[in-house]
């Protein structure tokens, strides 16, 4: 199968490498995974690449100890969030992904469905609180607005972290509990039942590709962090849709992703509803999951990229946002 990027890349060209991971977040255990995957795959291929962890060595090290550049494996606040892409540029250090703008927004999937709702692009009906305007009478009307059942998401959080799936009005205060003790602004979204699909994108505006969508069927309907990262249950399909669905899907993928401003790569969550076929945005992320049951690598094999020079590619499209 021929890839649909350029993998000749000279791994000992790209100088010295901070592999940046583990970080501050609550997806610190997610990014600690992520980021031992890439080092060891990157030292694999002859880069000489190493561990650096921001929750405990200063940022400054990363300039006075000369590296070259940095492969972000951070998640979640202070990592995919726009904050560690700023600290990055102001150090001259060119790093993988989004740049700042693109990052901050996209970690807000408040703001993400605006931009996207506005250009047209389909996501699901939603209502944006405050920890303020959440009143018991108010969040008892919020199922009269969307419907039930309500996904209740703390907006700045990735992972499956802090999100409930409330299916009556007697479950939405331990939704609205829990989701605050990560976010002091709820997202509240209309339920779109169907299949769960997610899309990654490799590259930069016109040359962005889509990779092949997978549809993700997890244990009772519940992707949630255990069945993400825990178990060997869920089932990743590739190929389960229509040609001509799984090209409008790739399609909306690549224009939702470049109108964020996305670069490096990125991978799109989304919901198919089954009474229509019809695809809904659910979030972008811009530093998508490198775990061994992550699903950017696992589509990255699909079309013939090993783990270990998808990871080399990544690095290679590695700059800043001044530049």
């Amino acid at each position: 199968m021929t890839s649909p990027i350029d993998l000749n890349i000279d791994a000992t060209a790209l100088g010295k490498v901070a592999v940046l991971f583990g970080g501050h977040s609550a997806e610190r255990p997610v990014s600690l995974m992520s980021g031992t995957g890439v080092l060891a795959a990157l030292q694999s291929i002859g880069v000489d690449a190493h561990a650096f962890d921001p929750a405990e060595r200063p940022l400054q090290a990363l300039k006075d100890e000369g590296f070259a550049r940095a492969f972000i494996a951070l998640h979640g606040r202070g990592g995919e969030d726009g904050t560690i892409q700023g600290a990055l540029e102001w150090l001259g250090i060119p790093y993988t992904g989004s740049g700042v703008t693109a990052s901050g927004v996209a970690m807000d999937k408040t703001m993400t469905k605006r931009i996207w709702a506005n250009e047209g692009l389909a996501t699901p009906q939603y209502l944006a609180l405050s920890r303020a305007e959440l009143t018991r009478e108010r969040i008892r009307q919020i199922p009269d607005t969307l419907g039930l059942p309500v996904v209740v998401k703390p907006p700045h959080e990735g992972s499956s972290i802090g999100i409930t799936k409330a299916a009556g009005y007697s479950d939405m205060r331990a939704a609205v509990e829990l989701a605050l003790g990560f976010d002091d602004e709820l997202l509240f979204e209309q339920c779109i039942e169907g299949p769960e699909l997610t899309c990654a994108v490799l590259g930069e505006g016109d040359g962005a590709v889509a990779l092949p969508v997978i549809e993700i069927r997890a244990v009772a309907g519940n992707y949630d962090f255990a069945n993400k990262y825990e178990t060997d249950t869920t089932q990743y399909l590739f190929g389960s849709l229509p040609p001509a669905l799984e090209t409008e899907i790739r399609q909306l993928v690549l224009r939702a992703y470049r109108l964020l401003g996305c670069r490096g790569w990125g991978r799109a969550d989304l919901m198919l509803r089954k009474s229509d076929m019809t695809p809904f945005l659910l979030e972008m992320n811009t530093s998508p999951g490198m775990t061994s049951h992550s699903l950017v690598p696992k589509a990255a094999q699909a079309v013939g990229i090993d783990y270990p020079h998808l990871c080399l590619w990544l690095l290679s499209q590695a700059r800043l946002d001044r530049a």
